[in-house]
């Protein structure tokens, strides 16, 4: 499995709920279940019990996010660490259905968990990937969305380190308000300006008098 892939576990539950909007779409069993995409086997094992443990655990991780946005780096680690001691994962080389153009397996590393529960399994991998993407490109690269109130999570890889927001949908509606604001302040002293300008002829026409 790629990289990305496992990131995005923690991406995903992460943004599950929109704490600005009171938003929480994290609220079954099958929720529960959705958020492992098409690994079936590992959603089967979710019960209603996990429901509030990934709730637990998405707080956990929102927590990185929130460090690394605000620059915190050490605190962020360490909050990822505290995780990953608590749902460890074992990696094992696999070529399970990956098939070269000979029909030779492709190897790649695979994380294998050893979960308890659903909640267990899901965090490991989320743990895990996130912290493979964050000592591969840096905490700087752990993002919260700029979009006022949407602050979902994102990863950003970006060439440039330039990412900002979660979404290109938050993106356009970010630059829309941008240029409104722009606009309302030049209109604002457009008419300031000529305020001034009725009013200083108003005084030259008074003196002139």
């Amino acid at each position: 499995m790629e990289l990305a892939y496992y990131s995005d576990y923690a991406v995903r539950l992460v943004n599950s709920e929109e704490p600005a909007r009171g938003k929480d779409s994290l609220t079954s069993v099958e929720a529960v279940r959705d958020l492992f995409g098409g690994n079936q086997s590992a959603a089967r094992r979710a019960t209603d019990a996990d429901v509030t443990r990934f709730r637990s655990v998405r707080g956990r991780l929102r927590a990185v996010f929130e460090a690394a946005d605000h620059g915190d780096e050490t605190l962020a680690v360490d909050l990822l660490n505290s995780l990953l001691l608590e749902f460890p994962v074992s990696p094992q080389i696999s070529g399970h259905d990956h098939r070269d153009d000979d029909g030779r397996p492709l190897w790649h590393m695979h994380l294998a968990d050893h979960p308890s529960n659903a909640t267990a399994g899901y965090a490991a991998i989320a743990a895990m990937g996130l912290a493979f993407h964050l000592t591969e490109y840096g905490v700087d690269r752990l993002g919260l969305c700029e979009a006022t109130p949407c602050r979902n999570a994102y990863l950003d890889t970006s060439t440039n380190r330039s990412r900002r927001y979660c979404s290109d949908r938050c993106a356009t509606r970010a630059n829309v308000a941008a240029y409104r604001a722009r606009k309302r302040l030049e209109a604002d002293r457009t008419a300031s300006t000529g305020l001034a300008a009725d009013s200083a002829q108003r005084t030259t026409a008074s003196g002139e008098r």
